[in-house]
């Protein structure tokens, strides 16, 4: 009959738990007295069972039973049992994030620590007033359909633009004060926003330090339904863009603005604005760049929120 080949010895036995590739790291000692209390099941079922096996007839085949190796099977999947029940018990280490920040499976792109939470991000009333407006460009986006889920960022991340420095491309607004874009009022009603010239302008904010910055949120102007061109967002270490500069967002399809063909798409603006994932990026000054809208020439903004920490 011929003797049981699962198990040579305790070695081989050894050889074939250590093929599981089980994380034995958390607690070695565990897993050391379940190896011991398996192996002593393992000697038992060898001696009791040595040369023994017992064949059984069934709808004309022979089945071959070895008590040992019912013993050395039940010994691994109880292993592994075991100490999977301990893996499972551990505080969970990581949290899936998405590209665009969100909690979602199906976009995953890199992992994260538990140390993550969503941003305060207080948002405007909803301020479509009058006729739609024909919002139909070219490489535009879907709408959501339902509200952006929350955005993760480090634990401490928060709006480090309220309050700072804002200098603009046109000398002066045509309408409100550059100051505007930085003073956390994020309503469209008349005298809550800035009017820029028309062509491509650009605004820059000075965060007066080195942050390491996740989001960037832009509220051009929401009042309407308006699509804005050539959105550019880029990051850099000096004021005149010339050190270390980084695009973070750029939907400028044709490369109207001179900064590159962008390939994100063009949106629809809403009381949410546009959020911009910006994946932790270093530096200190933020330029957003636009070239009109779908209404008009003008460039319009009514609140940048820069969501980072402080470099230390």
């Amino acid at each position: 009959m011929g003797k049981c080949k699962m198990f040579k010895d305790e070695a081989d036995f050894e050889k074939i738990v250590g093929r599981l590739n089980l994380d034995d790291q958390p607690n070695q000692a565990h897993r050391e007295k379940l190896r011991r209390q398996m192996l002593s099941v393992f000697d038992e079922a060898s001696k009791e069972s040595a040369g023994r096996a017992t064949q059984i007839q069934a709808k004309g085949r022979t089945i071959v039973k070895y008590p040992l190796v019912k013993f050395a099977a039940a010994a691994v999947i109880l292993i592994v049992a075991l100490i999977s029940v301990h893996q499972l018990r551990k505080p969970d280490k990581t949290a899936i994030v998405a590209k665009d920040g969100r909690i979602d499976g199906s976009e995953a792109v890199h992992i994260g620590t538990p140390d993550l939470a969503p941003i305060e991000l207080d948002l405007p009333r909803p301020m479509f007033v009058g006729t739609p407006q024909d919002t139909r460009v070219e490489n535009l986006e879907k709408p959501l359909g339902r509200p952006r889920s929350p955005f993760l960022a480090p634990v401490g991340t928060r709006n480090v633009a309220e309050g700072k420095p804002v200098s603009s491309s046109a000398r002066e607004p045509i309408i409100g004060d550059i100051e505007m874009i930085t003073d956390g009022d994020k309503e469209a009603a008349d005298g809550s926003y800035v009017e820029l010239d028309p062509s491509t302008q650009h605004i820059t904010i000075d965060l007066a330090a080195v942050h390491d910055i996740y989001a960037v949120v832009v509220w051009h102007y929401h009042k309407q339904s308006r699509v804005y061109f050539d959105v550019v967002v880029q990051v850099a270490d000096d004021a005149d863009f010339i050190t270390n500069v980084r695009t973070i967002f750029n939907n400028d399809i044709d490369n109207s603005a001179g900064l590159g063909v962008g390939k994100e798409k063009h949106y629809t603006e809403t009381n949410e604005g546009r959020l911009i994932d910006a994946k932790g990026v270093r530096g200190r000054y933020v330029r957003l760049y636009s070239s009109g809208n779908t209404s008009n020439d003008l460039n319009h903004y009514i609140e940048v929120a820069i969501y980072g920490i402080p470099v230390e």
